[in-house]
C-alpha cells in the first residue's frame, strides 16, 4: 500500500537508518497488538451473536448499538478485577503462563499475509513456523495448569497436552499435501501460486480432503468444543485456568479466540487464495485484499462456531480414536493421492 510505503520513506528521510528500523519496528509492533486486541473483542461479540442465532436466544443487546460495546464493557471489568491465585501455586510460572499463550499467537499473527504489503514477516520456511510456534502456546496451557497447585488445573493442562500432540500431526500432514502441489513454504509465494485459481480447486478431491481435515483439527488445536476436553466446565470447573483471574484470565480466554482466528486465517492463505479475488480486481485495487482476506477468514471463524453449537462434547477416548484412528489414517493415504497427482501433472490450470 502506498500509505505504508510512504510512512517507511519519511521516517528514512528524518532519522537515521539505525533509529528507523527500530521506530519501524515498533510502530509495526503497535499495530499488531492493537489488531490482537480489537480482533479478540470482536470474535467474542460474534461468538456471543452466533450462539444466541443457533438457540434462539437474542445475545447481547443493551452496551452500546445493538451490543457492540458489550465485550469492551467485560474486558474492563476483567482489567479492574482483583488478580488472585492459590497460597501454593509456583507464582512465577503461575504468572509466565499467560503470556506464553499471548506471545506465541502474536508470533503466529506476524506471518499472515493480509494483502501483498502487509505482512510483518515473510520467510521462506512459513509454513514451519507456523507449525513450530502453535507448539509453544501449549507450553502456557501445561505451565498454567502445573503451577496452580489445583487438581482440575492440572488434569486440564494433561488432557492439553495429548490433544495438541495428536492434533498438531493432522494439521502437519493436511498442510504437507498442499504444499506438494506448491513445492514452497513460504506463504507469500504459495497465495501466488493461487493467482491462477485456488488450491481448494487446483488440487481436486485430495484438497478438500486435506481442507476437512485441517479444520478438524484445528477445532481440536485451538481447544474449541466438541473437542473442549481442556476446560471441560462441567467435570473440571474452568480446566487449566481455573485458578486465573481478571487480566490474567483475559489473556487465556483472548488467545483461545485470536488462535481461532489463526487457524481459520492460515486455511484462507492456505487453500483459498488469502487476499487474492475469484475475479482478479484486488490487483488492480491492492486494498480490496484485506477486505478479502478477512470476509474468507470470518466465515471459517463462523463454520468452527457452528462446530460448538451443533456437536455435543466427545470423550477423551472419542477425541483419540477420532485421530489415531480415523484422521491420521486417513492423512497419510491422502498425501500419496496428492503426490500421484503432482507427479502425474492432474493439477487443474485456470
Amino acid at each position: 500500500m502506498n500509505i505504508i510505503k510512504n510512512i517507511h520513506d519519511w521516517l528514512f528521510s528524518i532519522m537515521p537508518e539505525g533509529v528507523a528500523n527500530i521506530v519501524e519496528m515498533v510502530l509495526i509492533g503497535v499495530a499488531y497488538l492493537t489488531f490482537f486486541a480489537i480482533a479478540g473483542l470482536f470474535l467474542v461479540l460474534m461468538e456471543r451473536r452466533v450462539a444466541a442465532w443457533f438457540q434462539l436466544r437474542i445475545g447481547p443487546n443493551r452496551v452500546g448499538y445493538q451490543g457492540l460495546l458489550q465485550t469492551m464493557a467485560d474486558a474492563l471489568k476483567l482489567v479492574s478485577k482483583e488478580l488472585t491465585g492459590t497460597v501454593k501455586a509456583d507464582k512465577f510460572l503461575y504468572n509466565l503462563a499467560p503470556y506464553f499463550v499471548i506471545i506465541s499467537a502474536l508470533m503466529a499473527l506476524a506471518v499472515m499475509p493480509f494483502t501483498q504489503e502487509i505482512q510483518a514477516f515473510d520467510i521462506n520456511i512459513g509454513i514451519f513456523f507456523l507449525i513450530a510456534i502453535s507448539s509453544i502456546g501449549v507450553i502456557g496451557i501445561l505451565l498454567g495448569g502445573w503451577a496452580s497447585n489445583n487438581k482440575f488445573a492440572l488434569i486440564g493442562a494433561m488432557r492439553s497436552g495429548v490433544q495438541t500432540i495428536s492434533y498438531e500431526l493432522s494439521i502437519g500432514l493436511s498442510l504437507l499435501t498442499m504444499i506438494l502441489m506448491t513445492g514452497s513454504l513460504q506463504l507469500s509465494e504459495i497465495v501466488t501460486v493461487q493467482k491462477s485459481g485456488w488450491l481448494i480447486i487446483q488440487g481436486h478431491i485430495p484438497a478438500v480432503i486435506a481442507f476437512m481435515i485441517y479444520m478438524i483439527a484445528g477445532t481440536a488445536e485451538t481447544n474449541r468444543a466438541p473437542f473442549d476436553m481442556v476446560e471441560a466446565e462441567s467435570e473440571l470447573g474452568a480446566g487449566f485456568h481455573t485458578e486465573y483471574s481478571g487480566m490474567k484470565f483475559a489473556y487465556f480466554f483472548l488467545a483461545e479466540f485470536i488462535n481461532m482466528f489463526i487457524i481459520a486465517a492460515i486455511a484462507t492463505t492456505i487453500f483459498f487464495g488469502a487476499w487474492l479475488s475469484p475475479f482478479g480486481i484486488t490487483e488492480s485495487i491492492p486494498w480490496l485484499g484485506v477486505f478479502w482476506f478477512m470476509g474468507k477468514t470470518l466465515i471459517l471463524v463462523f463454520l468452527m462456531m457452528w462446530f460448538r453449537w451443533t456437536f455435543p462434547r466427545l470423550r477423551v477416548d472419542q477425541l483419540l480414536t477420532l485421530e489415531w484412528k480415523y484422521l491420521l489414517p486417513i492423512n497419510l493415504v491422502n498425501i500419496v493421492i496428492m503426490a500421484l497427482i503432482v507427479w502425474l501433472n492432474l493439477t487443474i490450470k485456470f
